[in-house]
């Protein structure tokens, strides 16, 4: 057998790395949970999101996203993103006020009901926030609020009297804690599961977006929705702060300018949503109205008492954020 010349053999080598180092690099993929069905404009948005950090950044990272709960539900999210299960999730901030009392400043009762009042709110507790995400590993990317949070009940109410004893879908401690003023049961039910919870009675009533009831086609098993303009809470996408460190300034740069675009176009997405979901649960049958003056003067009187609660958790962080916001 003829061996073969090492200046042969040096040749094929150097050969080989330079075809090797011609190669385009591997794209990284970046899964993305999140929660609410691939329909919601939340998820849509996330989707172009999505889209706009591959494009720009010429696939070099991918980010695939996962709606309806399919890779984590969604109280898992926060904590997969947290520890590095993957490197990008959206959440609903306000579910995780147990954490830290200003993850539930835009579940205030009554304090922020509009969509205009819903920014400066946002405005004002914002750089707060992203220091509490800091602390537990996360980088803040975007935020976009739901409509305006309405009732839902099976059953005609024109006071919280008609409410007690409900079964009352709660999904944070502001809801949790309206359950326990009104008199009516908290039941803990992620959004995914909130269709079968009433087909089945695990839960009568709740408070959330005509999105969320028209998504999950309510009008099935409720027969009112009562626009009481509560608050406006609000879902955050965030980033694994490893993972962020890790990525040069100039891809920093695309996810800035597309979380950017993503928050102002999602805000545009939740105003035209508002008015797409309530005519729809209208036209599907449900009684879509506003509050009688009683139930307006008893949700009041309940969020008063709310805000002073969170005031007091929320400490001078929380004062400062509202006074802030009301001096605006």
């Amino acid at each position: 057998m003829t061996a073969t010349p090492k200046s042969t053999v040096g040749l094929v080598s150097a050969a080989a790395l330079l075809a090797a180092s011609a190669l385009p690099a591997a794209a990284e993929k970046w899964d993305m949970p999140m929660a609410y069905a691939a329909s919601n404009f939340h998820s849509e948005n996330g989707a172009e999101f999505a889209a706009c950090v591959t494009e720009g950044t010429g696939g070099d990272i991918e980010i695939v996203t996962h709606p309806g709960g399919a890779l984590f539900g969604g109280a898992e999210i926060k904590r997969a993103v947290q520890t590095g299960q993957v490197q990008i999730g959206e959440r609903l901030l306000s579910a995780h006020a147990n954490e830290d009392p200003l993850f539930g400043v835009d579940s205030i009762p009554f304090l922020a009901t509009s969509f205009d009042d819903s920014v400066k709110l946002w405005s004002a507790a914002e750089g707060a926030i992203e220091e509490a995400l800091a602390e537990q590993n996360l980088v803040l990317l975007y935020s976009v609020p739901w409509p305006p949070q309405g009732m839902y009940f099976n059953k005609e109410v024109t006071s919280v009297e008609d409410m007690k004893g409900l079964k009352f879908r709660a999904y944070n401690a502001a809801t949790a804690k309206l359950a326990e003023l009104t008199g009516m049961l908290p039941v803990q039910i992620e959004a995914a599961e909130v269709s079968q919870a009433f087909a089945t009675g695990v839960a009568e009533s709740m408070v959330s977006s005509g999105a969320t009831g028209y998504d999950r086609k309510l009008w099935e098993n409720v027969s009112h929705f009562y626009e009481v303009d509560a608050w406006l809470p609000r879902n955050a996408v965030m980033v694994n702060k490893d993972a962020w460190d890790g990525l040069s300034d100039e891809t920093k740069a695309v996810f800035a300018s597309c979380a950017e675009t993503a928050e102002t176009a999602g805000l545009e997405k939740a105003k035209a949503y508002t008015t797409f979901t309530l005519e729809g649960l209208a036209e599907n049958g449900m009684s879509v109205e506003k509050p009688s003056d009683r139930l307006k003067a008893d949700l009041a009187e309940i969020g008063e008492a709310m805000t002073a609660e969170w005031l007091e958790s929320a400490g001078d962080k929380g004062k400062a954020i509202v006074d802030a916001y009301k001096a605006m």
